[in-house]
């Protein structure tokens, strides 16, 4: 029997996958790929359409606590998130540009005073150009945040706004999800990452 782990998914829309038919998403994939890698794993995804970091802040810790209690079992959290950050509504971002690495930040704080690895995966970029140059900046601006946090950060954003799959998709559906083939891509981008981050955890446990 491989080492038990119990991981939480907490993030927006694309964390739960919206647009794939057939309903995994790039978390779905990668749970399967740590069970198929002999890991004995627990996956829990708690990604909600439209949240914002600052939602996230607010919520993922009770609901992280009650999925992860003490116990023999690896834990840890992978986040994602940012688009909804810069979507605007009446004309203003939905967080402001100076709250966004703040709330980060406190995130990231927040799963250490609780002694929970954290995986952070970047914004993609959907069908909007002007939007999609913010979320560049959003995706340097959390990397560089997390690498002082000593927090492994995958961005996916260069990757997937060049890739002619990613760009149709999300075109063709609401223009910001993708349909399976897109969360194939995601998830397949996130795999190196998932997989070191795995081993690491399981590290931890067999100290």
């Amino acid at each position: 029997m491989g080492v038990a782990v119990r991981v939480c998914f907490v993030g927006d829309s694309f964390v739960a996958g919206v647009g794939d038919e057939t309903h995994r998403g790039w978390a779905g994939r990668l749970i399967a790929r740590g069970i198929e890698h002999g890991y004995e794993l627990t996956g829990y995804n708690l990604g909600v359409r439209g949240d914002t970091s600052t939602i996230i802040r607010q919520r993922f810790e009770a609901e992280c606590a009650a999925r992860l209690p003490a116990g023999d079992y690896a834990v840890g959290i992978v986040f994602s998130f940012g688009v909804n950050d810069v979507i605007r509504w009446s004309s203003k971002p939905r967080v402001a540009a100076g709250e966004r690495i703040a709330n980060l930040a406190a995130i990231l704080d927040q799963a250490r005073a609780h002694q929970w690895p954290v995986l952070m995966i970047g914004p993609p970029p959907i069908a909007d150009d002007a939007l999609n140059e913010q979320l560049r900046e959003l995706d340097a601006q959390m990397q560089a945040r997390c690498e002082l946090a000593d927090v492994p950060y995958l961005s996916v954003h260069e990757q997937l706004a060049d890739n002619e799959v990613w760009r149709r998709e999300v075109a063709a559906d609401d223009g910001a999800h993708p349909r399976a083939a897109g969360y194939d891509l995601l998830s397949g981008l996130a795999e190196e990452a998932w997989d070191n981050w795995l081993q690491e955890l399981a590290a931890r446990l067999e100290r």
